[in-house]
């Protein structure tokens, strides 16, 4: 069919040329590549200070994806969604590994304490889903509060067959349940800091939940269904991890249990051959869904990434026809496959804790940022407050993590620790007014709710291994050199760009310039 006289022509979706890639201004030529360099230092302040909006967000960046997304997801869409992206590896995997390793038989507690971590990460990231509902989720929600900087650093048709696992999983558990309860004792054989230690790693099991924000976007009523989907399912999950980790215990001794593939082995051991093919068809089916639902969301993700041109906008396109991203699909899901191939599930179990962690916790810094802080209103010194309090609350989780770590029988640390933890939330409520209030769904009790996610957030990265902070290290040092000699000059030719809307005949940055 032949577009109108003087339309243009409609691109292809498949197209593979330098603009395509790299259209910025600073990677035109090697000349202009070497002046971007040199202004590396400016660039850095500016991109570090300033922030994007809601309507950058919303509106401006979608137009880079060149057509939209479907909206056809509803909440009980989202519900099996978060079911297919939380339960997989981590529970069948980690739970005999912690158990035995660790916890002992209060795995089930490390689960719980894991659980309550990523409920209260949920909050914050329901409110931030509601008000922006985005494909980036925590990516566009910290650049909006905290810059294109730290929202770098922190980047790092299911609904069918979700409930097939689930059904295993109860199943399971109530057959586990029946067997022998002297197997509990000791329950707590290396103290608090097992439980403490296997709850940090055991919060990789339930990472994924933050994959449904990224699909609000693609949602039919974000704001009703967003809410529903990821509150409901994650409470749901945190009860069957902790029933199918009590049923564990109970079946089979912590110090026999097998660290590869505990649910299988206790069930054989048990007398119950016909339960580990059961237990084995639950875990590949949450495996494959995982992957699946994973693979969705990361590229949700990478889309938005890639409509701020952190990486090429080639990824950010959408397909005319299936209404989804089909370029960062191909990213996700061959580096993924690398990534997988060449690592070992230990060490994708604590740097993807460390860095999830990391990210929730960022998360709810920016929810107290939004709700307390608004740019062009707050005075200087109520920010210069707020930073106060921030801190204070930062500083006594840190505090707390680490005098426990060094003394975990000692009680004079957390005498201060605590109080002044108290006092910069009792801060925030007398001396900042809020300046920003949930048009429709917020986190209750701001600011203790979010403070108590940064609390135990900081306190479960505290509890992991040393390893897990190498290598967090290493892939942090990667990305600080990508972002150095690409992210950061693409990012902010973009800032100073400026399109013309044919629509409103109005000029519009990319990206707000206020800090």
């Amino acid at each position: 069919m032949e577009g109108t006289v003087g339309e243009p022509e409609p691109r292809s979706y498949w197209r593979w040329s330098k603009d395509d890639f790299f259209p910025e201004q600073s990677f035109q030529n090697w000349n202009t590549y070497r002046s971007a360099l040199s202004q590396s230092a400016f660039r850095f302040k500016d991109r570090f200070l300033n922030r994007s909006t809601d309507s950058n967000e919303l509106d401006v960046l979608r137009k880079q994806s060149e057509n939209s997304m479907k909206k056809c997801l509803t909440w009980w869409d989202l519900i099996w969604l978060s079911f297919g992206s939380v339960v997989g590896t981590g529970i069948f995997v980690l739970t005999g590994q912690e158990a035995h390793n660790h916890a002992g038989p209060a795995i089930v507690l490390s689960y719980a304490i894991s659980g309550l971590s990523a409920l209260l990460s949920v909050f914050c990231c329901t409110e931030f889903a509601v008000e922006i509902p985005v494909a980036g989720g925590s990516f566009s929600y910290l650049r909006v509060e905290l810059g294109d900087f730290v929202a770098f650093i922190a980047a790092e048709g299911y609904n069918l067959l979700d409930p097939i696992a689930v059904i295993v999983l109860l199943t399971t558990s109530t057959i586990a349940i029946l067997a022998n309860p002297s197997n509990l004792t000791p329950f707590v054989p290396n103290g608090a800091g097992g439980v403490f230690q296997a709850a940090a790693v055991l919060f990789w099991a339930y990472t994924g939940f933050d994959m449904v924000a990224t699909m609000a976007e693609e949602t039919k009523k974000p704001a009703t269904d967003i809410p529903i989907g990821l509150i409901g399912s994650m409470s749901m999950i945190t009860v069957v991890y902790c029933l199918m980790a009590l049923s564990l215990s109970m079946m089979q001794k912590y110090t026999g249990m097998d660290v590869n593939a505990a649910f299988s082995v206790a069930f054989q051991s048990a007398g119950m051959k016909w339960a580990k093919y059961l237990v084995a068809a639950g875990a590949l089916k949450g495996m494959t869904t995982g992957l699946l639902v994973g693979a969705l969301g990361q590229a949700r993700y990478t889309t938005q990434i890639a409509r701020s041109h952190m990486i090429p906008p080639w990824f950010a396109l959408v397909h005319p026809k299936t209404g989804t991203p089909i370029n960062a699909t191909l990213l996700v899901t061959l580096t993924a496959a690398c990534v997988g191939f060449f690592s070992s599930l230990d060490v994708l179990s604590s740097v993807s804790s460390l860095s999830t962690l990391f990210i929730f916790m960022l998360m709810a810094v920016a929810l107290l940022v939004r709700q307390y802080y608004a740019r062009d209103e707050t005075s200087n010194l109520d920010i210069c407050k707020l930073v106060l309090f921030l801190l204070m609350i930062i500083g006594s989780s840190i505090g707390t993590t680490v005098y426990y770590n060094h003394r975990p029988n000692g009680w004079i640390g957390h005498l201060i620790n605590i109080p002044f933890w108290v006092l910069g939330n009792m801060g925030i409520v007398i001396f900042l007014p809020q300046r920003r209030v949930p048009k429709i769904w917020g986190v209750p009790l701001v600011p203790w709710l979010p403070s108590l996610s940064i609390g135990i957030n900081l306190f479960l990265i505290g509890s992991l291994g040393y390893e897990a902070f190498v290598r967090f290290g290493i892939c942090t040092v990667v990305m600080l050199v990508y972002y150095l000699f690409f992210g950061l000059h693409a990012t902010y030719d973009v800032a100073h760009q400026k399109i013309d809307d044919p629509e409103t005949a109005e000029v519009k940055e990319i990206s707000n310039s206020n800090s």
